[in-house]
């Protein structure tokens, strides 16, 4: 299972016995926030992108933010352009609903953290299962994802500013 997977993979850093496990589905960030008890915004979703012919790119996004397709264009040179679920098995082990960063085996896969996590002392990611999450600072979450950096490729999570 690939909760295992994430579980021995999170014992570098000693964190294996902080998964959370649910006994109601987190498979939807609505879910996952039920589950854990926090606001929507404070789940961690990892979005699954294809990069080129055979590679993947892992977006890790705040609950409520959505991928802007301009600024995706703008930063990585291409259309966004979402894997079927049958990739993103491929491509990370982990089946929708239960995707994270974690234990990525996959050599064609990059990663990056959206800043619209920042704004949170703790996100919730999924650890590998659609019954799961861990709490981590947004530190943490970059380095244990080995998050290759923090991009700016959402909207909507921030409040929109008037002009005069």
């Amino acid at each position: 299972m690939a909760i295992d997977k994430v579980r021995e993979y999170l014992k570098r850093w000693n964190r294996e016995e902080d998964i959370m496990e649910f006994d109601v589905s987190s498979a939807t960030v609505e879910l996952a926030a039920e589950a854990v008890g926090v606001i929507p915004a404070r789940i961690c979703k990892t979005l699954s992108f294809r990069d080129g012919e055979d590679g993947c790119i892992l977006i890790e996004t705040a609950g409520d933010a959505k991928i802007d397709n301009r600024k995706f264009k703008d930063f990585f040179h291409q259309k966004a352009r979402m894997l079927t679920p049958e990739e993103v098995v491929e491509y990370t082990g982990h089946e929708i609903g239960g995707v994270c960063a974690f234990a990525i085996e996959h050599p064609n896969v990059r990663i990056y953290s959206d800043i619209s996590m920042k704004r949170f002392e703790t996100v919730f990611p999924a650890c590998g299962s659609s019954n799961s999450a861990i709490e981590l600072t947004c530190g943490e979450l970059h380095e244990y994802s080995g998050s290759l950096e923090w991009i700016d490729v959402c909207k909507g999570w921030q409040e929109e500013t008037e002009e005069a």
